[in-house]
């Protein structure tokens, strides 16, 4: 089992984002602060502005959400969730891709954090 944090801006509409939109389930809720959410082998640690996480480091530097770090989510049928998050108003960084492995697509949780969808083919 593998355990990755983001850092995000609202918990409450992150966790609606993962477990509405990409099969996770909800472990534990800490309020606004954090929140532990689970599909198979990922544990997905959502840590909100009042956690521990999101403080300041010693020299000033602030942990915030996004940038190109990512999960990847392996998953079938591509093109029908990449209809129904669009439909949803998720945001997406590009378009489909094919690779020597497969297909991908980037998306954006709600505070920016990117989440890769893969099919492998």
């Amino acid at each position: 089992m593998a355990s990755m944090r983001y850092i995000v801006r609202d918990v409450d509409a992150a966790i609606a984002f993962y477990t509405g939109h990409l099969g996770f389930a909800l472990q534990q809720q800490y309020g606004p602060a954090m929140a532990i959410i689970t599909r198979g082998d990922l544990t997905l640690w959502l840590a909100g502005p009042p956690a521990s996480a999101s403080k300041p480091m010693p020299d000033g530097r602030k942990p915030e959400p996004g940038g190109w770090n990512r999960i990847v989510l392996e998953v079938s049928a591509l093109d029908g969730l990449v209809t129904s998050l669009r439909a949803a108003g998720v945001a997406f960084r590009n378009d489909i891709i094919a690779g020597p492995g497969g297909r991908q697509i980037l998306c954006d949780d709600p505070s920016g954090n990117c989440v890769e969808l893969f099919e492998a083919g």
